[in-house]
């Protein structure tokens, strides 16, 4: 559900620092909310501290969210900690291989242009007719 940024009350944070969010800024601008934010019933932040913060930098006024049913502050402590704690990065072979695919993707060989063409071809050809 979206919830207005600033109804979002922000209790005292596991999490410290920000870091820099310049990047989360940026992928926030270009693909959007990719992750709800997580609250409880009473709008208080459990977590997604960061994107709320890259969201208000944007100037967004409403986000993404889950409320999250409880009212234990050691289970939304318990959630926060796992959010952050339960990710991983990709690895710089899994990077590499992702831009690989996006290059290649972005820039098809002769052979990928002519399956392409005809791909387009046969979907206007043979598309089913809207009555």
């Amino acid at each position: 559900m979206q919830l207005p940024v600033d109804s979002i009350r922000i209790r005292k944070r596991v999490r410290k620092e920000l870091g820099d969010i310049t990047a989360l800024v940026n992928s926030l601008r270009k693909y959007g909310q990719l992750s709800p934010i997580l609250i409880d019933p009473d709008y208080e932040l459990i977590a997604g501290f960061r994107r709320l913060q890259a969201a208000k930098r944007l100037g967004w006024r409403s986000v993404e969210v889950i409320i999250v049913d409880t009212d234990s502050d050691v289970q939304k402590l318990e959630i926060e900690l796992e959010e952050n704690i339960q990710r991983r990065n990709l690895s710089p072979d899994e990077i590499s291989d992702g831009i690989n695919i996006i290059h290649k993707l972005l820039n098809p060989g002769i052979f990928m242009r002519i399956i392409n063409f005809f791909k387009r071809l046969f979907r206007r050809l043979f598309k089913k007719r809207r009555r």
